[in-house]
């Protein structure tokens, strides 16, 4: 038996080697081929837990291959075509463009017949200087994590939508080995475009795009609530494309405007714009807006009910109010250049001086505060020593003179004014639960190669807007931004997409204008305050 068994080792041997080796081969194949992997139990999936799944779901910056591009966790996931695309449509060269326009440094024309100032005291404080500003913005946002690039060619982005093609094949059978993975990034996805969806909108980033729909009232006829002196169709100019621009926020769609679906909104309530004359061009566009610039009967005179009548020895009230009957709507207006209290120091003086409560918020604001269910706050162009000087103001804190070198200077004043109404107005919100208050930031101005008194200018035509998108995430106007942050006080943001609109002012073109004279820092109507009324309309 033993002579037999070795006499058949050698072929027994031989043969279960070859049956080995076969069977090796063949689980082996089994593992390399997608098709039979398939048949395959399936492999225990990776569980998210509900913790992680939010996290994920977060926009967090990663490295992109290019140092222009800054590509977040949820685009690294979206098809490589996309971003491709997306790049391409907003291909954007900022090098070769510089912007030298100055916004707000203080002084300001049109508001005052006399006064000027050779100060140079920023009014935006914390800001290392306007130029750079204003550079910042035209970056679109460089140093803001998202920013616009032409870094990639045409070329270059069908390379990298070649190469995520290429990926994506190679990629394949893992797949379909790890298919549960998949659905828990796709949970993942909608977890993070429910969290954009449920997001404020910042309806300060966006662009400018042509609109033929636009203006939304005639410059010709709203005669019945526009000053002559801002209807530029009613002057010497003969371009009028900037009429033809509607601001597009970039991640969300701003509600179109409709002046009937506006008085709804507002039935029996009050709108109040307190401010300086910004605000009233505003207020004035506004109106217009909610009547289609046309005539109309259904609008009662009540500035009586706020004390808004011509004072004795004044040429004008110290505002409008103009309720809609059918709704029962009131929009006013109120001028507090400085936004806050001013008061003559001896009322038997025709030539006292004035008392400027740097502290105090205006008397109207704390009279008639409990009758308002939205308000307009704004100031800033007035914060100069030729204005206050000219209007006999001196600086009062805590209800004495100002000793405080530090607050005596202009930015440092209108800092502490700023701070103080938006605090006042916050500390009394809890009191009125349907009260909404808006500050709105400084509009910008444009005056090239001068001051308004000096020869400035704002002659172009052609818009810096074209082409260009703000991305930044916080508002340009630091000082607005930061009185409002931690209060119930919202932010209505329309300084840096005012910025983009140089050839949107007045110009030469007013009625009152000197030889060598510009308006650059009143807006044309219809114009560039539509817009601001967009989004006040957007966020009530």
């Amino acid at each position: 038996m033993k002579a037999g068994f070795n006499g058949l080792k050698g072929k027994e041997i031989s043969l279960i080697s070859i049956v080995l080796m076969c069977a090796t081969i063949i689980l082996w194949s089994w593992e390399k081929t997608p098709g039979l992997t398939a048949f395959l139990p399936p492999q225990t999936p990776l569980q998210l837990s509900s913790d992680h799944l939010a996290s994920s779901s977060s926009v967090k910056v990663l490295p992109a291959p290019d140092p222009h591009i800054h590509v977040t966790e949820h685009e690294s996931s979206m098809p490589k075509k996309k971003i491709a695309d997306e790049v391409e449509e907003q291909d954007l060269d900022f090098t070769s463009q510089t912007i030298s326009a100055q916004s707000s440094s203080g002084e300001s024309m049109g508001e005052s017949d006399t006064g000027t100032t050779s100060d140079t005291e920023q009014i935006l404080s914390n800001v290392p200087d306007e130029e750079e500003k204003h550079e910042r913005i035209l970056e679109a946002g460089k140093s803001h994590g998202v920013q616009i690039s032409s870094s990639l060619t045409t070329s270059e982005a069908k390379s990298n939508e070649a190469k995520g093609k290429k990926n994506s094949k190679q990629k394949k059978p893992d797949l379909i080995m790890n298919t549960p993975l998949k659905s828990s990034s796709i949970i993942g996805k909608e977890n993070w475009n429910n969290a954009t969806e449920n997001k404020a909108c910042n309806y300060a980033k966006g662009k400018w795009v042509p609109d033929n729909n636009r203006p939304l009232y005639s410059g010709f006829d709203c005669k019945q609530w526009l000053s002559g002196m801002w209807a530029c169709r009613l002057m010497q100019r003969t371009d009028f494309a900037y009429e033809k621009l509607r601001w597009q926020p970039k991640d969300c769609q701003m509600e179109e405007f409709e002046g009937s679906k506006f008085l709804r909104r507002m039935q029996d309530k009050t709108l109040a714009f307190v401010g300086d004359s910004l605000g009233r061009q505003q207020y004035q566009s506004l109106m217009c807006m909610l009547t289609g610039g046309k005539e109309t009967n259904d609008v009662e005179d009540v500035g009586k009910e706020y004390g808004l009548v011509v004072a004795e020895g004044s040429a004008r009230p110290s505002g409008w109010a103009y309720r809609f009957k059918n709704t029962n709507s009131t929009i006013l207006y109120y001028w507090s250049a400085s936004l806050c209290d001013v008061e003559p120091i001896d009322v038997n003086n025709p030539n006292t001086d004035y008392a400027m409560h740097l502290d105090r918020p205006p008397a109207f604001l704390r009279q008639f505060l409990h009758r308002f269910n939205v308000v307009v706050l704004n100031t800033g162009h007035h914060w100069n020593r030729g204005k206050l000087n000219a209007n006999r103001w001196v600086m009062h804190v805590g209800g004495r003179p100002n000793t405080d070198r530090k607050i005596a200077v202009i930015w440092a004043a209108k800092n502490l004014t700023i701070r103080s109404v938006v605090s006042w107005v916050d500390s009394q919100l809890p009191k009125y639960p349907g009260l909404k208050v808006f500050f709105r930031t400084i509009s910008p101005r444009h005056f090239f190669g001068g001051e308004w008194n000096t020869g400035g200018s704002c002659d172009n035509t052609k818009p810096m807007s074209v082409g260009k998108e703000i991305l930044e995430e916080e508002s340009s106007d630091q000082v607005a931004a930061s009185a409002v942050k931690g209060t119930r006080v919202k932010l209505l943001d329309i300084t840096s997409l005012s910025q983009l609109r140089d050839e949107g002012h007045i110009s030469r073109y007013s009625l009152t204008a000197k030889p060598g004279v510009q308006d650059c820092l009143h807006w044309c109507l219809p114009g560039v305050p539509d817009t601001w009324n967009e989004l006040l309309f957007a966020q009530i």
